[in-house]
C-alpha cells in the first residue's frame, strides 16, 4: 500500500476497510472468472488502470460499475445484492469523518483500521499511545509545537477520545503495545497530569483486552527504535497484516507480507525482552508513587 500525503495523489483517497475488502473481492472474482482486467475494462468503458484501481481499493466504488463487474464474472442475483449492499456501506463515510476538518485526511484510514482490527500490536518509544491517553494528556501532546487554533485543537482531542470507546465495546479488538521506559521520563503537561496518565495506565493493564509491557533501557539498542509503528490484524480473510508508520508530513501503510512479517519479528523480539505484565504494572506503580 502506498504513502498517503496530504495534498497528494492519497490525500482523501485512503482506504477504508470495507472498500479493501471490496477491491480485494473484486480481484479474486475476476481471477476466478478468467476475465483479464483489459476486458473488464471494456465493458465499463474505462481504462485498464481504472479496473487496477479499483482492485486495489484506490477509489470509491461506482454502484453501475459493480453490477456491470459482477454480472461479467457470472455472480448470481443473491451474492450480486450482498455485494452491492456492502459496497453502499463502505461508500458511507465513516463515523471520523465529521472530524476531517481538524485531521489530515491520510489519518482516516488509520481510524478504520482500528476500528475493525481484532488485534493491534504497538510499539511506542515517544508519548503513550492515543488509545490510552487521558484528555489532559492527549492535549499537551497534541498541543506541542507550533500554535494551533483552540478549536481544531479540541476537534483532534475530541476524535482522540471517542477512539477511545472501542476497547470497551462488545467486540473489542485486543490491544498489545510495547512501551519504552522513556515514556514514563518524558514529562507531559506537568505533574498532575503525568499522575494522572500513570493512573490510567494502572488502569488498564486490568482490562482483559489490554496488555501492556515496559521496555526498559537496559536493553539497550534494538530494532524498533526507528519510530513508532502499528500493526493491525482482522479476522477478515481477506486482509492481511497492515503496518502503519506516521512522519511530519504524511504516512505509510504497508500491507505487503515481507514488509508486516519484519515488523511483526521485531515486535515479537522486544516482546521477549520486555518486562512481564505483572512487572510492569508495579513499575508503572513505583513511577506514580514517586509523581509529586
Amino acid at each position: 500500500m502506498s504513502e498517503a500525503r496530504p495534498g497528494g495523489t492519497g490525500s482523501g483517497s485512503a482506504p477504508t476497510v470495507l472498500r479493501m475488502v471490496i477491491g480485494k473481492r473484486l480481484l479474486a472474482l475476476r481471477e476466478r472468472a478468467g476475465v483479464s482486467r483489459e476486458s473488464a475494462a471494456d465493458v465499463l468503458d474505462v481504462t485498464p488502470l481504472t479496473v487496477r484501481r479499483m482492485e486495489n481499493s484506490e477509489v470509491s466504488f461506482k454502484l453501475p460499475y459493480v453490477r456491470l463487474l459482477l454480472q461479467l464474472y457470472g455472480v448470481d442475483a443473491a451474492e450480486t445484492d450482498q455485494f452491492i449492499e456492502l459496497v453502499k456501506a463502505a461508500n458511507e463515510p465513516g463515523w471520523w469523518h465529521r472530524y476531517r476538518d481538524a485531521v489530515p485526511g491520510w489519518f482516516g484510514a488509520y481510524v478504520s483500521l482500528e476500528d475493525r482490527a481484532s488485534l493491534i500490536r504497538t510499539y511506542e518509544p515517544h508519548y503513550v499511545p492515543g488509545l490510552l491517553q487521558t484528555e489532559e494528556y492527549a492535549r499537551a501532546v497534541l498541543g506541542a509545537g507550533a500554535p494551533r487554533n483552540p478549536e481544531a485543537l479540541d476537534r483532534r482531542v475530541a476524535l482522540r477520545v471517542k477512539r477511545q470507546q472501542l476497547l470497551t465495546k462488545a467486540d473489542a479488538p485486543m490491544l498489545w503495545i510495547l512501551l519504552e521506559e522513556a515514556v514514563l521520563s518524558r514529562p507531559v503537561g506537568g505533574p498532575g497530569v503525568m499522575a494522572g496518565q500513570l493512573d490510567r495506565l494502572i488502569e488498564a493493564t486490568t482490562l482483559p483486552n489490554v496488555t501492556i509491557q515496559l521496555l526498559p533501557f537496559a536493553i539497550g539498542p534494538h530494532l524498533g527504535a526507528f519510530g513508532p509503528f502499528h500493526l493491525f490484524r482482522f479476522d477478515v480473510v481477506e486482509l492481511p497484516d497492515i503496518v502503519y508508520t506516521e512522519n511530519l508530513t504524511g504516512a505509510v501503510y504497508l500491507d505487503r507480507r515481507p514488509d508486516s512479517a519484519a515488523y511483526l519479528e521485531v515486535l515479537d523480539n522486544l516482546s521477549a525482552r520486555a518486562l512481564s505484565v505483572r512487572k510492569t504494572r508495579d513499575e508503572l506503580r513505583r513511577t506514580r508513587a514517586a509523581c509529586r
